[in-house]
């Protein structure tokens, strides 16, 4: 089977190089005169680099890719119906479900992890994690969410529509594209391995000087990390590359789909703020394995630099996370009110405005951080004048909502419901952005509140938004309605009580991180664990509408929310080459209810000697 010697020849080759790696350096060591050669992180570091190369390989990126190198014949395999998932495979649609899948697995077990916790902290005390124990769950629990919330809709979804949306046939790089998801298993292996290495013990921040000293699990979290950092430079690149270059003809920038100018900001952010926290993971590094004293503050070092570099590309990555999450919810909201997206210009705008200010206000991180004070000021207006541009976007959905013809199906709610929390969540955010208050919320479970509401009740439910939006795109079926609007209601009534009642132990001091409180916050805790369990539980129910519809479920048809964009006018699934001729656009995605207006057309297809009209669906 294809599937099995793709898989089974990137883990050969995979581990056949991690030994040589590791016998490499060690080689190395034992020549310049190292006592242990074997006995170092570095050996660790050879050893993943060498065992990324080979798994790379064995998957497919040799035959595919790597003979081109050395002036030899590629040669493509070809798997057949669903082992083409499981292979270094170019076409865009196969890398999006891909990564959907991939990081929907990731979020399910980070939401396990998630659990472990609520069950430790419903009462004062230890009840069965250790500290240790406790610290190294939250830390792979935090870095997993994060994981998710900067891939799963623009490598998930963005993979699979953009190149639909905007008329192309393929993404711009389609190897490129292909190496991006598959150096995402060698990072979840690294990350996965922490707990036998010690577990981690620094969050998902990672701040010095505890992340030089700490156990051998550190250098896993940097590998994995800075790999993840790789494929996202990557996507961001190839994303826009394709945006500028490989739109169909009549496709200006301004009747580009709401969801692609979402993109093509996250990517530009990608691009350009992504390097910071790999430079700062590799000078942690650095630290352990080369006796570099970049944060030591005895031998002239400073830890402070560290969180600046950090945060210089960690609060970017905010809009990483939620920009897609806002373009899925405004391209739902204008296609299912049957109204043009309101102030769309307004909305680019937005989204182009958040990109140039997402770099100017990391400092925000750092009020009571030893930071100058003069920085204070600055960084609070910069906080709160980014809020402008956010606030054009939840204009935009309010005002294409309002007397709309709102048709409330699954992705619909998802869609209201990342404006609803993110707003909730923007409230919240002032009182952080302003330093009196946040030198007294620093710190505590309000800061976890915010940041759930804004990137899981922003990001996430956007995700699942598109995942419903786009399934029956993606399978050719139908998922069960009903199921899914019990999915919705059950995890947004959850999600809401757990994320709502942690603003209260946060106000009254609960630190976050640490596994034990005053006893006094027992019945807040065990409120919100409570009703973060029944969250969780949540998600049974969507795995089982997923895997239950895309096997059974009825036939979807080509275009089943009747949407005017060009993604939903070919066949359910797409054909190979997405479009059967180059489609040609005319008018705006959003005109529903414009007298003769359609979005694309497709010249040379007829039907019954008609000419074939796309993107006139709903009006």
């Amino acid at each position: 089977m294809y599937a099995a010697k793709s898989v089974s020849g990137g883990i050969g080759l995979g581990l056949i190089g991690f030994y040589l790696g590791l016998g490499f350096i060690a080689l190395l060591r034992w020549t310049l005169g190292y006592p242990e050669p074997w006995g170092g992180e570095i050996n660790i570091i050879g050893g993943y680099i060498f065992g990324l190369i080979g798994w790379l390989m064995g998957v497919g990126m040799w035959g595919i890719w790597g003979r081109e190198w050395f002036g030899q014949r590629t040669y493509p395999r070809k798997a057949p119906g669903w082992q083409r998932y499981f292979t270094f495979n170019t076409d865009h649609k196969v890398i999006g479900v891909q990564y959907t899948v991939t990081f929907i697995i990731v979020f399910l077990l980070a939401g396990a992890l998630a659990m472990m916790m609520r069950l430790e902290l419903a009462n004062s005390g230890m009840q069965f994690l250790s500290h240790a124990q406790y610290n190294g769950t939250m830390s792979l629990h935090g870095t997993l969410m994060i994981a998710v919330a900067v891939a799963a809709v623009i490598g998930g979804i963005g993979n699979y529509a953009i190149p639909l949306l905007i008329g192309a046939e393929d993404m711009a790089f389609p190897r490129l594209n292909a190496l991006t998801f598959w150096l995402v298993p060698p990072v979840a292996v690294a990350l996965l391995s922490t707990p036998f290495l010690g577990g981690m013990e620094t969050g998902w921040t990672a701040y010095p000087p505890l992340s030089v000293t700490t156990n051998s699990a550190q250098i896993m979290f940097d590998l994995g990390i800075i790999t993840f950092g790789l494929t996202s430079i990557l996507g961001g690149l190839n994303f826009l590359v394709t945006i500028m270059f490989m739109r169909a003809p009549g496709l200006s920038w301004g009747r580009l789909p709401i969801f692609v100018w979402a993109i093509f900001a996250t990517s530009w952010i990608a691009l350009l703020y992504t390097q910071g926290f790999a430079v700062a993971l590799l000078l942690i590094a650095l630290d352990r394995v080369a006796g570099m004293a970049f944060f030591n503050s005895t031998a002239g070092g400073d830890p402070l630099l560290y969180q600046h570099v950090f945060w210089f590309y960690s609060h970017p990555a905010v809009y990483i996370m939620v920009l897609p999450g806002f373009g899925m919810a405004l391209e739902i909201i204008a296609h299912f009110s049957r109204k043009p997206l309101f102030a769309y210009r307004y909305a680019v705008g937005a989204f182009l405005g958040i990109l140039g200010l997402s770099g100017v206000v990391w400092a925000h991180h750092m009020f009571t951080a030893g930071i100058p004070n003069y920085l204070h000021g600055p960084f609070l207006v910069a906080t709160e004048l980014i809020s402008v541009p956010t606030g054009l976007v939840f204009l935009s959905a309010l005002g294409t909502i309002w007397m709309g013809k709102l048709w409330l199906k699954t992705p619909m709610l998802f869609a209201l419901a990342v404006i609803f929390n993110f707003g909730c969540g923007g409230v919240t955010g002032i009182f952080l952005a302003d330093v009196p208050t946040d030198i007294h919320l620093q710190d505590t479970y309000f800061v976890v509140a915010h940041f759930h509401y804004t990137i899981v009740g922003g990001e996430i439910f956007g995700l699942f938004a598109g995942i419903y939006y786009y399934f029956p795109k993606i399978t050719g079926r139908m998922y069960n309605e009903t199921l899914g609007k019990l999915q919705f209601w059950w995890m947004f009534i959850a999600f809401n009580v757990t994320f709502f009642t942690m603003h209260l132990p946060g106000v009254q001091g609960m630190n976050r991180r640490i596994a034990d409180y005053q006893s006094g916050l027992d019945t807040v805790n065990l409120i919100v664990s409570l009703s973060g369990l029944f969250l969780g539980a949540s998600f049974i129910l969507f795995v089982y509408n997923m895997i239950n519809s895309w096997i059974r479920g009825p036939l979807a048809g080509d275009n089943p929310w009747q949407v005017r964009t060009l993604e939903w006018q070919v066949s359910s699934p797409p054909p190979l080459e997405n479009f059967p001729t180059p489609p040609v656009v005319q008018g705006h995605p959003y005109d529903y209810g414009v007298p003769g207006s359609v979005h694309g057309v497709f010249p040379g297809q007829k039907l019954g000697g008609v000419p074939v009209v796309g993107g006139g669906g709903g009006q």
